[in-house]
């Protein structure tokens, strides 16, 4: 028989193996494809005027190869060792391990790049689509064309062609380091087992879940004041990162044995056919993937979490925009402001006109500094924007302060929501105030704020340091426009955007132009790390899935001999259930809660709602990797099928 024949037969016989394998080779070809194919298509130069589109998708195609290659290689993995009784066969029967690594190859030569090809043919389809997806949410109004990329087909070619050759060394290295002995006993090996919970696994499983809540604890207080410099908040960083890591590890090798025990234990013997074939199995399964598991649950997290930030600055434009441009148009300069009402005025659009005058004062800060603090603060003052509050429609009371412009961020650094009474005070006099309250809004722009909030007083208190107030800045009057009519908004943003004397002038700003480019700024990284956190999604529920598999199968005899002994299809099928609930629900719930407190303690940097973005991506996190969840059910059930 030759080897061409073999190999033939192989393929037709391996099918059913092979189907998931081709899944996953053409998935990922085509996701790699169409997402290069952005990097070269025509349609993405709308973004030069704003962000580079090409460099950040070609910077992010390099993590996403690494992730492909991972999934690709441990997917192959799991296939070699499926066949490694076949190719213990191969050797009984008198061929050397170099031929059958040269049927190994042949057969993936087919497989892989049939696969490829088809992934390409894939990519190319939905790359349009992936376009009009991002074009939309960087709300860019231009065409997505469907263009065929060379360049990107010869990236691709190469890449997983160099992921080709890697899947072969793995091989090649799998079939020399295995004795025909060990082939037949690869599949066999089962997995570690333990039957008396030792004390060291009790000791373990408790110093998971402790360095786990202590990781919490200390992210709650990243930014509360409570590290007062660079050095301190970097050490927490990494103690946090450190503890997280190492208890979820923890927490996988003992925690879940520790618990189930507990629960076992309970039930004094007494377990149903769904708690045998649920809390037994996972309380050795989960210990002997710990490694894997924590890998995936940190990935995991580390995509949600970041998911979730870009979202929360992509769904925070709009008020981020109103912060750094409190009025629909905003002018530094009476010039300025002159031609554009000239030009609304010719346009027949109404609007209304708004003047500040700001000034600045020291404010007495020795309550809210210390030594060393983060904001880099050399002196016990701080200098902060000060208004009367006629100019604002205000009524402060003499002896009175309103802080307006109160910022997440700044009241996580300093802890101005705990002064009840302020200091403000100029070179010739001091000026004791009761604040009075705090508002979010802002009345100015960051650059005559900047950053602090805005100090409302009297308007007698105001005059007086106005009085003998000498101005360092160019720009010391801030103009606001707001157009009356908001259906002639749009009229006044296209009238804005006609007038070439704005063009990269600072001090001419539109609050929809603000907008429109932070959307398009944090749009594109939103897209660039939902691709890559889908990519994850899938690569890991697979390798989860994956994994299921190969358990099933070396559980098949068991489910023989249940079956044997009475038990119904359904009575097994409800207790893989609850595995399956436990085996994809608790790295997911995990991933969840890891995420959750890294996104929580850092947020307020990102945007300016918090809840909304984050509960919104973990939903479509955990509706996308239920999936697989199902899916192993349903391969557990035609396994359980098939033991009898």
């Amino acid at each position: 028989m030759s080897l061409r024949v073999i190999i033939l037969r192989n393929l037709k016989k391996n099918i059913k193996n092979y189907y998931l394998y081709v899944f996953a080779l053409i998935f990922s070809v085509a996701l790699y494809f169409s997402f290069v194919t952005l990097q070269f298509n025509p349609s993405i130069d709308v973004l030069e005027g704003t962000i580079k589109g090409g460099a950040a998708i070609g910077a992010s195609s390099v993590l996403l190869v690494v992730i492909v290659a991972v999934f690709l290689l441990y997917a192959n993995t799991i296939f070699i060792k499926r066949r490694s009784k076949e190719i213990g066969l191969f050797q009984l029967v008198g061929l050397t391990k170099g031929k059958i690594f040269q049927i190994l190859t042949f057969e993936n030569l087919m497989l892989y790049f049939g696969s490829m090809a088809v992934g390409i043919f894939a990519g190319f389809a939905v790359s349009r689509l992936i376009l009009m997806i991002l074009l939309k949410i960087i709300q860019v109004d231009a065409i997505a064309g469907l263009s065929f990329s060379p360049q990107a087909l010869v990236q691709t070619v190469i890449v997983f062609s160099g992921i080709y050759l890697l899947i072969m060394l793995m091989n090649y290295l799998f079939i020399k380091g295995q004795s025909i002995l060990s082939l037949f006993r690869v599949v066999s090996l089962a997995q570690q087992r333990v039957e008396k919970l030792s004390v060291w696994s009790i000791l373990m499983g408790i110093a998971g879940i402790a360095l786990i809540l202590l990781g919490y604890q200390v992210s709650s207080q990243l930014f509360s004041g409570k590290f007062t410099d660079m050095a301190q908040l970097m050490g927490a960083m990494l103690f946090i990162l450190g503890s997280v890591i190492a208890g979820t590890y923890f927490f996988y090798k003992g925690s879940v044995s520790f618990i189930f025990n507990l629960i076992r234990r309970s039930k004094r013997g007494y377990l149903t056919i769904k708690e045998v074939l649920s809390l037994s199995s996972i309380m050795f399964r989960m210990k002997s993937n710990a490694l894997l598991l924590t890998v995936i649950t940190t990935l995991s997290a580390l995509a949600i979490g970041m998911l979730s930030l870009s979202y929360i600055s992509y769904y925070s434009a709009a008020s981020m925009a109103k912060n750094n441009v409190p009025n629909d148009f905003s002018f530094y300069e009476s010039e300025l402001l002159d031609k554009f009402t000239a030009v609304l005025e010719s346009e027949g659009i109404s609007y209304e006109k708004s003047v500040l005058e700001p000034v600045w004062a020291n404010l007495d800060a020795k309550a809210l500094i210390k030594e060393g603090n983060l904001l880099d603060i050399p002196s016990d003052t701080i200098a902060v924007t000060v208004l009367g509050d006629t100019s604002i429609e205000e009524d402060i009371q003499a002896g009175e302060a309103l802080f307006r412009g109160m910022k997440e961020g700044m009241m996580n650094f300093l802890p101005m929501d705990k002064l009840d009474q302020i200091t403000l005070s100029t070179a010739e006099k001091s000026y004791p105030l009761r604040l009075t309250g705090f508002a979010k809004e802002t009345v100015l722009p960051a650059y005559f704020s900047s950053g602090f909030p805005v100090v409302i007083v009297d308007e007698s208190i105001y005059q007086e340091i106005k009085a003998g107030f000498s101005p360092e800045r160019e720009f010391t009057v801030y103009y606001g426009i707001d157009v009356t009519e908001r259906s002639q908004l749009q009229r006044a943003n296209e009238a804005f955007a006609g007038i070439e004397a704005f063009k990269d002038v600072y001090g001419a700003n539109s609050q929809y132009e603000y907008e429109m480019s932070q959307r398009a700024t944090f749009g594109l990284v939103m897209f660039i790390v939902g691709f890559l956190g889908l990519t994850f999604l899938v690569t890991s529920g697979c390798i989860l899935y994956f994994k299921q598999m190969d358990e099933s199968e070396e559980e098949k005899p068991g489910y023989t001999i249940l079956r044997k002994l009475g038990f119904t299809q359904d009575d097994l099928i409800g207790g893989i259930r609850y595995k399956q609930l436990f085996n994809f629900g608790i790295p997911l719930v995990i991933g969840l809660s890891h995420s959750y407190f890294a996104v929580k303690s850092g947020w307020f940097f990102f945007g300016t709602e918090m809840l909304t973005p984050m509960l919104l991506v973990m939903l479509l996190y955990t509706v996308l990797y239920s999936i697989f969840g199902i899916l192993s059910v349903l391969y557990y059930k035609r396994v359980v099928k098939d033991s009898i």
